[in-house]
């Protein structure tokens, strides 16, 4: 970290601008997301829709499909419109969505059809943040960039789960505002949130080249920016610029590296943040006073993603440290994956740990739980970062759509099988299996990318 500063204070520092801005596009985007996510037992309960677990799952996984079948078409829109629009475009999409979801009803259909809309707008987010990444800073700082950006997804889901509660409370039956109850004002502000961001995304976004144009940003920096060898030579020469076929990014094993350590692992995510509210209601508020159940789980999604928000950050300073020592780029990163893909398997002691006597089966099990939530965020911001580290920048948005759109349908499967495990096999059982699943996603996420791409080998015939 120590070199970070160092740099920083020798060329400038404009470009963590651009992280902040992207933290803060995230945050939306996961506010957006997690809001049905606390809203399922309103949406399961006799007073609110009526829903059934499985029903609920249907919903999320609806929406993990149409992410995933739209990131293959949104990472190629994106390498061809650039940066700036295509993640405009995107939020507008799944900001509208969301507000669009308050209107529907208690009927399922209905609602899969809203978050259908919004899955579709949501897909732009990660290729467009992970293009703005590979575009603004050096490989050494593409993961630890990412890994500030991607703690967005922890902050998100931390004020959802004040605001969410506070909705329902605030706006409930016996007290409407213009009428709408409080799960509609929840998707409703959440999206409107968005279009103020959309403000200042619009003033400030633009490329290096531009922002050394204006005079804003340093020679120095531009430099630093485009510091590898092979960054340095496509900028001079415009070759950064434009867009390539995803069908023929399908042809290189690189493509599938990424596609598979998405697959095998993105679903964890979406696991803790559709079902952890649920999880610590159904194994340890059974006793509990509806007051003292949502201080609970307030509490504990506080402690999981705020944990999480360290394993992005530090996470991505890893490969920093390692590089910084004379590492290799894709040696340190895949070194760093494998560390962070050990962790995880403290998850098979999750149910064990939640079976002790009183609050310390909640407190042994939580505090895995945000170890394994860490380990996540770590392994995302770092698994991201290989793209820019195996492809030149005109490609990464198409490359980061093609494994986000295998996360999404690695997300499904899991969704589904959370949804069953739910309904069919009980709490104990249930969650048992679940946390397995979870354990070993990393460590075979690892193996399959370390064989399809064992020594580095950047792509240069595009």
């Amino acid at each position: 970290m120590a070199d970070v500063k160092t740099v920083t204070e020798k060329i400038g520092k404009y470009r963590w601008t651009f992280a902040a801005l992207l933290l803060f596009s995230t945050t939306i985007n996961y506010m957006d997301r997690n809001v049905i996510g606390f809203l399922k037992d309103y949406m399961c309960s006799p007073e609110g829709f009526g829903w059934s677990s499985q029903d609920f799952s249907y919903l999320t996984s609806i929406f993990t499909l149409f992410y995933a079948g739209f990131t293959l078409v949104a990472g190629w829109i994106i390498d061809k419109i650039g940066t700036k629009l295509g993640l405009a475009a995107s939020l507008i999409l799944w900001s509208a969505a969301g507000i669009l979801s308050a209107f529907m009803g208690k009927s399922l259909g209905l609602h899969c059809f809203a978050r259908s809309l919004f899955g579709a707008g949501e897909a732009g987010n990660f290729p467009s943040s992970i293009k703005a990444v590979a575009e603004w800073f050096p490989k050494k700082e593409r993961a630890l960039a990412t890994g500030i950006f991607n703690s967005g997804s922890n902050i998100g889901a931390m004020i959802c789960a004040i605001f969410v509660p506070w909705c329902l409370l605030t706006w409930n039956d016996q007290n409407l505002f213009l009428g709408l109850h409080g799960w509609q004002m929840a998707f409703i502000i959440t999206g409107l949130i968005g279009f103020i961001w959309l403000i200042f995304w619009g003033k400030i976004y633009k490329s290096p080249k531009e922002k050394l144009a204006e005079g804003v940003i340093t020679q120095a920096e531009f430099d630093y920016i485009n510091s590898d060898a092979d960054d340095k030579a496509a900028a001079e020469s415009g070759d950064d610029q434009g867009s390539v076929s995803w069908g023929k990014m399908l042809t290189y094993k690189q493509t599938w590296s990424f596609a598979v350590g998405k697959f095998l692992t993105d679903g964890i995510w979406w696991f803790l943040l559709f079902w952890l509210p649920t999880y610590v209601k159904q194994q340890f508020c059974g006793d509990m006073s509806s007051e003292d159940t949502a201080f609970t789980v307030m509490i504990t999604n506080f402690i999981v993603f705020g944990v999480a928000i360290v394993g992005s950050v530090y996470g991505g300073s890893i490969p920093l440290t390692l590089m910084n020592k004379g590492w290799e780029t894709y040696r340190a990163r895949m070194t760093s994956l494998l560390m962070i893909a050990v962790v995880p398997l403290l998850l098979l002691l999750t149910q064990t740990a939640a079976g002790a006597n009183g609050m310390t089966g909640l407190v042994l099990a939580i505090t895995i739980i945000s170890l394994a939530g860490a380990a996540h965020q770590a392994w995302s911001a770092n698994l991201f970062s290989t793209v820019s580290d195996l492809f030149p920048k005109k490609a990464v948005g198409t490359v980061t759509g093609i494994g986000t759109a295998m996360g999404g349908l690695g997300g499904v499967l899991v969704q589904l099988l959370a949804g069953y495990c739910d309904g069919k096999l009980g709490t104990q059982l249930g969650y048992t299996v679940m946390f397995s699943v979870c354990a070993f996603a990393y460590l075979l996420a690892w193996g399959g990318m370390k064989l399809l791409v064992p020594k580095f080998q950047k792509i240069t015939d595009l």
